[in-house]
């Protein structure tokens, strides 16, 4: 998303702003007479500092807002694009005004709203649809007169921009001539790119990428040169809209690499940046030949430039090689924030148990003691199936660790087999894929030979020539074949059985995890609805009346609410049950068996609520403490979020990327 590109440049930005700045202060200070002092010819006094204030601040708070709204996660970028056009707007209105009198008072007013939306934000519950108070209706009431005062502000701010030298005209057009060109651009760019597929173009850069030895980085390395030398003639939009959408669905299928969408798209919007510095169209020369004096040659700019470009290429590479630059970002905001995935998520799994396992190799032996700790208790104020229920959780976590030894015996296994293996690997894909390339042509030419034969003007000369091309493609594809080690096979065969392995001991381990916290978690629910189970209870014992004095449809409708309020028990099912078959017996007119399910279900009623209070005093507060020990390790999978920390270890893992080609 363009959220999660923003924030993905974030980082690579700050490291390019910081190799600018380092060169600038090293060239100063190398060469002081290059960066000479500005000097002013004016006095140093207060209306000087309100001038410099009143020029830096506005619009350092304008990017700071924008930007901030976006890495905070309060605002979308089209909002936060909202947010620089009215403070734009609002900035513009004074600076038309300058020297008169009034010329702030929209900003002023602007400002006293903001402040006083963020004070009535704090003060009261602002949600129209949560009003459950007068006092709620009041925060409510004052927040509309503030955005009222904001609403003001802006079209106060617009109206001077309006009428004053035509300014917002100006802009409005300037707006629609750039919009219309970019549409433009792309819709000839979407005509390029089209035609550029139908005719084959995107298979004739795939194949020539996917041919170059190297693997991903050659290619890689290609594309960013191709792009690299597009931005001296191209517009960035032009090479995004028409370069990107051809290399990057192959860069990014590519598993040796498994690069992220926001990586790649990172990278190339780094090279397309050098594009506004290269020479001859670049943006910013062209700005700066507009401002610079006469006696600053167009030649020596060009040659100034050469260090800035220099700087661009190496933030570049640095990225390159730094993936969680762009990736951590990203990942650390989707990772706690509200919407964040659950630990049980599939993508999370590798990085959650590289985490875990660090955890258990640190806190194991504390685990271990805890597991034996409550296991040691007398559970016999519980019913016999709870009680194994228990046991059978704590053997469970105990198994855990089993379970554990064994995937990282797997892994180890996989890790020293990866070493011989991947050489193999390599060879005999890059073999495979030239055959099915072959098998491809061979089809190709096949069927061109069957169009030509059903023209009644076919040349055999041209059949003869398709065929003995076709004869050659299946010799090399015989050699392609034959040049298969014989080893490949086995070895093949032996590195899947090993991932096999490793992949079936990780799905023991997250089983036997879940068993253990699941099974904890139903009986500790149990216990802790004692309270609800006794709340219920009031409407259990008027059923009988229901039953024997009300009609069938009064007595269907209490004897539901009885049901209902024990949906929220856990563990109800053995009263819920016969309240049901009392209900069906009232229905159909059976008085004396409904009665008899009504006994059953008051009987199971007495059972629970007797051993679920005698549990809460004896055996619940140890089991909450231990579920609390096991939540955020053995219980981590089935929480419904991540907690921050262990989110943060999680994204820093998920920023880097992992090179999964062998399991292809």
């Amino acid at each position: 998303s363009a959220g999660d590109m923003f924030l993905g440049a974030f980082l690579p930005g700050l490291v390019l702003v910081g190799l600018y700045m380092a060169f600038i202060l090293g060239f100063a200070l190398l060469r002081p007479k290059s960066a000479p002092a500005v000097h002013y010819e004016g006095n140093l006094d207060r209306d000087f500092m309100v001038s410099v204030l009143l020029a830096l601040v506005p619009p350092l708070a304008l990017i700071f807002a924008v930007l901030g709204s976006i890495l905070l996660g309060i605002a979308t970028v089209n909002q936060a694009g909202a947010i620089g056009a009215a403070g734009a707007t609002i900035m513009a209105g004074y600076r038309l005004m300058d020297g008169k009198k009034g010329a702030y008072y929209p900003a002023i007013l602007a400002i006293i709203s903001l402040t006083a939306i963020g004070i009535l934000l704090e003060m009261f519950n602002l949600n129209i649809k949560n009003i459950s108070n007068s006092r709620d209706a009041i925060g409510v009431g004052l927040a509309a007169i503030a955005v009222a005062g904001l609403l003001g502000a802006i079209l106060w701010s617009g109206w001077r921009t309006l009428k004053i030298e035509d300014t917002l005209r100006g802009v409005m057009i300037d707006t629609a001539k750039t919009t219309s060109m970019v549409f433009i651009i792309l819709l000839g760019a979407a005509m390029l790119t089209a035609a550029f597929r139908a005719f084959g173009g995107e298979e004739l850069v795939r194949e020539f990428l996917t041919s170059l030895p190297g693997g991903f980085w050659a290619q890689f390395f290609v594309v960013m040169a191709v792009i690299f030398v597009l931005g001296f003639f191209l517009d960035f939009i032009e090479i995004a809209v028409v370069v990107v959408p051809i290399v990057a669905p192959i860069l990014l299928a590519d598993p040796s690499a498994n690069v992220t969408a926001v990586w790649l798209g990172v990278m190339i919007g780094l090279n397309i940046q050098t594009s506004f510095l290269t020479p001859p169209f670049g943006f910013a020369l062209f700005y700066l030949r507009g401002v610079a004096p006469a006696a600053v040659k167009t030649l020596e700019m060009y040659r100034g430039v050469i260090a800035f470009i220099s700087l661009q290429l190496i933030a570049l590479v640095i990225v390159a090689f730094a993936p969680p630059l762009v990736n951590y970002l990203p990942q650390r905001t989707y990772l706690t924030s509200e919407v964040a995935p659950p630990p049980m998520n599939p993508r999370l799994q590798a990085c959650l148990e590289n985490y875990l396992f660090a955890y258990y190799d640190e806190e194991g032996d504390r685990l271990k003691q805890a597991i034996a700790s409550v296991k040691a208790l007398d559970f016999g104020v519980l019913p016999s199936s709870q009680a194994k229920t228990l046991q059978k959780s704590f053997e469970d976590a105990e198994s855990a660790f089993v379970a554990l030894e064994e995937v990282k015996a797997a892994e180890a296994a996989l890790a020293e087999f990866e070493p011989g293996y991947r050489p193999l690997h390599v060879e005999v894909r890059a073999l495979q894929s030239d055959i099915r390339k072959i098998d491809e042509r061979a089809y190709e030419l096949e069927q061109r030979i069957i169009r030509y034969q059903r023209d009644e003007r076919f040349d055999e000369t041209d059949i003869a020539k398709i065929e003995a091309e076709i004869a050659e493609l299946k010799a090399r594809q015989e050699e392609d074949r034959a040049g298969i080690p014989d080893a490949w096979e086995p070895e093949h065969k032996a590195y899947q059985k090993l991932l096999t392995a490793e992949k079936k001991a990780r799905l023991g381990y997250r089983r036997t995890v879940d068993n253990a916290y699941d099974e904890l978690v139903e009986v500790l629910a149990e216990i802790q609805s004692a309270d609800a189970l006794a709340a219920a209870g009031t409407q259990i014992d008027d059923l009988e009346r229901v039953i024997r004095e009300e009609t069938p449809e009064a007595a269907e409708e209490i004897i539901r609410e009885a049901e209902r309020a024990l949906n929220d028990v856990a563990g109800s099912n053995d009263i819920r049950s016969p309240l049901s078959k009392a209900r069906r017996s009232k229905d159909d007119g059976d008085i004396d068996e409904a009665i008899d399910f009504l006994n059953q279900a008051k009987e199971a009623y007495a059972s629970e609520l007797a051993w679920r209070q005698a549990a809460q005093g004896s055996v619940l507060e140890p089991l909450a403490e231990y579920e609390e020990t096991i939540r955020n390790s053995i219980g981590l999978r089935k929480q419904s979020r991540m907690p921050r920390e262990i989110a943060l270890e999680v994204a820093a893992c998920q920023s880097h990327h992992k090179d999964i080609s062998l399991e292809f």
